[in-house]
């Protein structure tokens, strides 16, 4: 078996509504087998993995997935299994996966859930090599395997301090993105709404206050300044100054980096010279400049500050052990850190006991060595800081704080200016009033928050709640309205009219189409932007007030949805198209893929939907649809669709075509909203696939609120010309030519019916199909041309989607000669196919150009003097006029 590749579905997607990793899996010589004709693999996989006992499989009962297994199934179906089944070794336990064929029969689609995208992907690989080692009858290092999962697990998992924020995100329902993997950057919420959060710095925290909290020195002078008692101290550059500070200072000091931070380096009631120059040598491995400075004497205590207010306490004990009259001291700190509750770089409640040059001083000091065995009972501390990142415990003791020393503490937070701070305090006693000994020794900005999140003792304190109702006051969960369109044709024309008119209504806009990225109308990107990336980059961006995402069926399949729910999801058409791609080989499959827009529209929000579609008429009933309650508004060319009536008279919402006007359709009576004729974009009402599309925006328009006079007015300000790509018209030497993207039978039929309408001495059309789709829907295709046009130019696609040159272009034209049209000629360059059918018009001359590269044949006609025209009623009386006179 061999892994073509492994993608990450981060958005709901066709597989899961949660996040996913997808592998193309190749079996090779396993091809076409299954597991009972391999000799003795059944027997030697289930020894390996008993837990495989445990899974149902589909049959709904325990032993399931073994009954399978010796009945007979593919190997693409076991990898899935047996990486779900290492999921519970590895610490990140999943049970859901699918595994789906292709239409190469060596070749399967894994896909399983993940908690860890990384581990999870280590996973998937060991699964295959696994299987493979026992088809082979080889061994396998399945331990050794399994610990670098948990390896990369820990290294790559979010710390304690950020998971917590993101927890209590998501219990608020602020959707969260981790923006690096490396670290601990993420977003809490969408456009406007959105803040960042790195650990516990947030978008908003000063950038000056935390380049201060980083200077103890400077901390120290200012909160000394504002009349805080902070400890007094010197920063030094050599060990004489540090030797000669400890004198001046007189009594115990402490030595630490001055831009240090986690306890690195610092070194506790230093009373001997000697200790003092050995510590500073410590410390200046940290940092070049070092303060040395006086030992507070009391308690050492954490108190965290948010927004202004205490929000928690705790008292902070250094790492220790206890003697048990066996053991050496060392392999007592071994013994504490296979505690599960302490791990590495954060990614525990508890940090790992640090052995490093800082512990093993103060054990000399103290007449102990690391191979010292203590006495039974025999607490051992390790260091005299506290610090958790070294592996010390805290107890919470936020109900003890007295008043006084919180308002010390939130005073110091303000005058440094951190809106998320942890001050070190050392007091007799946090629960008496101040007493002018002690203080505060450290500020620090990006506090850890663990410490309150899990005590080792006391009640935990759920600070990252507070720390997200900072950054969402007033219970707000983070999110914008979002509109998502599918379907197979007048996506971009729906997601363009709704941008419009929520424009028109005061909003700042960003939209996705198949174009590029605008915001605010402006274009930002250019491209087919209908996948999950240009969606996040919409909702990334803090000017977006609503989102209006074309969502397009290749980055569903390929990547999943780029957004957790939507408000309004418009689904416009399902018709025959994208045949042979992606598995797909049916209508029904392309209903099945664009359905999950439906799907992930939130409770409560809007689907919108084609009556006049069989396909979407009966998508409500759906099972994937009703486990939620959400509002149906369909639309409709007809105002006697039997569907509307019915849905209207249960109690529904629907938007249909009745004589000349776009109504509203109510149980409380209906609304006249605008008159079609009023509507460019319309061509005169002749255009009624943009009538369908016209209805859905407005549909979707109404579900966000927009009032209906402002739709009317915007809609009849959407002109076709600033539609780039879609149904643009230009007139010269008397004759029209229309600039159109249809590409499938669906459109280009609309289009045909369209031309009918118009006064036309004949008809041309310049036709090129995409080559990615199979030849019976080419055939189609160019057989619904051939019905609509006198003549046909049949050009060739830039990209041939794997298509030798000229092969498209061939069938094409031998549809159509077979057709009846006996006018066909091939001119394979796009642009020049279209500049012939140009050159040749003629007054009264229709020609329709589908077009690929619409920016070049923008720009070709431009140069030959075509002007744009947005009214045809004038060009129209001509026609009918000119018709009249005898030739």
């Amino acid at each position: 078996m061999k892994i073509l590749n492994i993608r990450d579905l981060r958005g709901p997607n066709v597989y899961s509504h949660d996040p996913v990793l997808v592998m193309k899996l190749d079996l090779e010589d396993l091809a076409g087998r299954e597991s009972y004709e391999v000799p003795g693999f059944i027997d030697r996989l289930i020894a390996l993995l008993p837990g495989l006992e445990e899974h149902f499989c589909g049959l709904g009962r325990r032993g399931g997935f073994v009954e399978r297994l010796r009945e007979g199934t593919w190997f693409g179906h076991i990898g899935e299994l047996v990486a779900l089944e290492l999921t519970d070794a590895a610490g990140i336990s999943v049970n859901r996966g699918k595994t789906v064929s292709t239409d190469n029969l060596r070749v399967f689609l894994v896909a399983v859930t993940y908690k860890s995208d990384a581990g999870m992907h280590r996973l998937l690989e060991i699964a295959v090599e696994l299987v493979q080692a026992l088809v082979d009858g080889r061994e396998y290092p399945l331990e050794k395997e399994l610990a670098e999962v948990r390896s990369i697990v820990e290294r790559t998992g979010l710390g304690p301090s950020t998971q917590a924020i993101v927890n209590a995100a998501v219990a608020r329902e602020i959707p969260w993105t981790r923006l690096d993997n490396e670290s601990s950057l993420i977003r809490l919420g969408y456009g406007v709404q959105s803040r960042l959060v790195a650990a516990t710095i947030s978008g908003q925290t000063s950038a000056v206050g935390v380049d201060i909290a980083s200077d103890k020195d400077l901390t120290k002078k200012l909160l000394g300044d504002a009349g805080i008692p902070v400890p007094f101290g010197v920063v030094v550059q050599t060990a004489d100054e540090a030797a000669a500070a400890w004198r001046d200072i007189g009594g115990a000091v402490v030595v630490k980096p001055l831009d240090g931070n986690q306890g690195r380096g610092v070194s506790l009631n230093l009373n001997e010279e000697a200790h003092v120059r050995e510590a500073f040598a410590t410390a200046q491995q940290h940092s070049k400049s070092v303060i040395v400075e006086q030992l507070f004497e009391g308690r050492d205590y954490r108190v965290l500050v948010v927004n202004g207010k205490v929000v928690a306490a705790s008292e902070k004990t250094p790492a220790r052990v206890f003697g048990d009259g066996l053991h050496t001291i060392s392999e007592l700190i071994a013994i504490a850190n296979r505690d599960e509750r302490r791990g590495d770089h954060h990614s525990k409640p508890l940090s790992r006991i640090k052995v490093d040059e800082v512990m093993c001083a103060y054990l000399r000091r103290s007449g102990l060595r690391l191979d010292t065995i203590p006495q039974a009972g025999q607490c051992v501390l390790l260091r005299e800081s506290a610090n958790l990142s070294t592996g010390g415990e805290a107890r919470d003791v936020t109900d003890l704080i007295h008043p006084d020393v919180a308002r010390m503490c939130t005073r110091a937070a303000r005058i440094i200016g951190l809106d998320i701070c942890g001050l070190d305090v050392v007091l007799p006693d946090l629960s008496k009033p101040l007493n002018g000994s002690g203080g505060i020794i450290e500020v620090n900005a990006a506090p850890g928050i663990r410490m309150h999140q899990f005590p080792s003792e006391g009640t935990a304190r759920d600070v990252a709640s507070e720390i997200v109702s900072m950054l969402f006051p007033g219970g707000s969960n983070g999110r914008i309205p979002i509109v998502a369109i599918t379907g197979t044709n007048g996506k971009t024309t729906t997601t363009r009219m709704i941008a419009h008119v929520l424009a028109a209504a005061g909003k700042h806009v960003g939209t996705t189409t198949t174009d590029g990225i605008c915001v605010g109308g402006h274009q930002v990107a250019r491209g087919d932007m209908t996948g999950p990336w240009s969606a996040r980059a919409i909702l990334s961006d803090p000017a977006v007030e609503v989102a209006v995402l074309e969502t397009a069926r290749g980055g569903i399949v390929r990547s999943g949805l780029g957004f957790d729910w939507a408000d309004v999801g418009v689904l416009t058409n399902i018709e025959v198209d994208h045949i042979g791609q992606d598995g797909i080989e049916s209508v029904e499959d392309i209903l099945r893929i664009k359905q999950l827009v439906a799907e992930r529209v939130r409770p409560g929000g809007t689907i919108v939907l084609n009556a006049d579609d069989h396909h979407l008429a009966r998508l409500p009933q759906n099972p994937r649809l009703s486990k939620i309650s959400r509002s149906v508004v369909f639309f409709s060319l007809s105002s006697t669709n039997p569907l509307v009536i019915s849905h209207v008279k249960n109690g529904g919402l629907a938007f249909v075509l009745h004589g000349e006007w776009i109504e509203q359709r109510r149980p409380e009576g209906d609304r006249r909203i605008v008159r079609v004729a009023n509507l460019p974009c319309t061509v005169a009402g002749t255009a009624e696939f943009q009538i369908a599309n016209v209805l859905a925006a407005t549909a979707a328009c109404v579900a966000m609120g927009v009032d209906c006079d402002t739709v009317a007015s915007a809609m009849s300000t959407f002109r076709n010309g600033d539609n780039a790509g879609r149904l643009n018209i230009y007139e010269r030497n008397g004759g029209l030519l229309v600039l159109d993207y249809g590409h499938n039978p669906h459109a280009i039929g609309a289009v045909c019916r369209m031309v009918a309408r118009w006064p036309a001495e004949s008809r041309t059309a310049v036709l090129g199909l995409p080559g990615d789709r199979s030849d019976d829907l080419i055939v189609t295709a160019a057989r619904t041309a051939a019905a609509g046009f006198d003549r046909v130019v049949v050009r060739e696609d830039y990209d041939l989607r794997g298509r030798e040159p000229g092969a498209i272009a061939q069938l094409v034209a031998q549809t159509i000669r077979s057709s009846g049209v006996a006018d066909v000629d091939i001119v394979l360059d796009e642009v020049e196919a279209v500049r012939s059918a140009v050159l040749s018009m003629v007054p009264g001359q229709v020609v329709v150009a589908f077009c690929d590269r619409k920016e070049l044949v923008t720009e070709m006609l431009e140069g030959l003097g075509a002007a744009c025209v947005d009214d045809l009623h004038a060009f129209f009386a001509e026609a009918r006029e000119r018709a009249r006179i005898p030739a």
